[in-house]
């Protein structure tokens, strides 16, 4: 069990330093000049080459990059924003429990909605209830969560006047943003795990207890549901990354000040080194829920476990 989490910590760093690369390379070579930006037009050529020397940018790329690297993996410092003149790591520790606080509370969303339609669904197959459920899943995944945002505010906030638009604050400042970014995870959650149940029902092991007469109740919960329930953490995990990387338009929509709206803010104003610092961290986000992901499927699944108590045998 040991190598197979230092394979996945491996194989998470390695995640980590490869989207590091890629998303500088690309920040390097897209067009527009920060310069320009933070100067204006009306700045003379002498002191916009003296404003690229002081931060850096006339350097060649593989120098830059160097730099970028060792700053970020070694003094942990993901450098100064170019808009706001402040660390960068800073606003990102203030920023992000506002993300990982809508990713989490999407996830618990998902699961409360999803698990149970999608075990009925499965129980009720071709009834009524599984067709219900089945287009409920499609409409989940088919409606855009930025349409799903604005329609909610058109309806809570301003129509009814229920709810907050924008801005943080209490509990009901939540509703509507976690409630537009959990709307796809619902739909594809609860189509696997009514086909993770329906997997299962037709196993030996199923036909077996209820062939000895265990309550059907005991079946599903205990033969059934733990087994359906294996390949859905795996599904959960990447839900879970993607509800905390995908923030970006929820908070934009909503003016939450997370990692999201700062993302765009920087895209704006050309901030390569905010850009730069936020898809960092939120590769690094992903990469260890997965990890966790990843251990918690090798703890439960018993096809893992033998594997790995084979290879420490021999």
């Amino acid at each position: 069990m040991a190598k197979y989490i230092i394979k996945r910590l491996i194989m998470c760093i390695l995640v980590v330093f490869c989207a590091s690369i890629i998303i500088f390379t690309i920040m390097y070579f897209v067009p527009g000049d920060p310069v320009e930006i933070m100067m204006g037009a009306n700045a003379s050529v002498e002191d916009k080459n003296l404003m690229r020397e002081q931060m850096g940018l006339n350097k060649p790329y593989i120098v830059q990059l160097g730099n970028f690297l060792y700053n970020t993996f070694l003094k942990l410092d993901l450098g100064v924003s170019y808009t706001y003149n402040q660390p960068i790591t800073a606003e990102m520790i203030k920023r992000f429990p506002r993300t990982l606080m809508i990713g989490v509370l999407c996830i618990i969303v998902d699961v409360i909605v999803s698990i149970p339609l999608g075990i009925q669904a499965a129980l009720k197959q071709g009834k009524w209830q599984d067709r219900l459920s089945t287009i409920f899943a499609m409409a989940c995944v088919s409606v855009p969560d930025f349409w799903f945002a604005l329609m909610l505010v058109i309806i809570f906030s301003q129509k009814l006047k229920l709810l907050p638009s924008y801005g943080i604050g209490g509990p009901k400042y939540y509703i509507m943003p976690v409630m537009a970014g959990a709307l796809a995870g619902i739909g594809g959650l609860l189509r696997q795990t009514r086909s993770g149940m329906l997997d299962v029902m037709k196993s030996d092991f199923v036909t077996t207890a209820r062939a000895k007469g265990v309550e059907e109740k005991k079946v599903i919960s205990k033969h059934m549901l733990p087994n359906a329930l294996i390949p859905v953490i795996t599904v959960i995990g990447g839900h879970f990354g993607r509800a905390v990387a995908g923030t970006v338009i929820i908070e934009q929509i909503f003016s939450i000040p997370g990692i999201g709206q700062y993302m765009l803010n920087a895209v704006n104003s050309r901030d390569y080194p905010v850009i730069r610092g936020g898809v960092v961290l939120l590769a690094l986000t992903t990469s260890v829920i997965m990890l966790v992901v990843d251990l918690v499927y090798a703890m439960i699944d018993p096809r893992i476990k033998a594997q790995y108590a084979g290879k420490a045998g021999q």
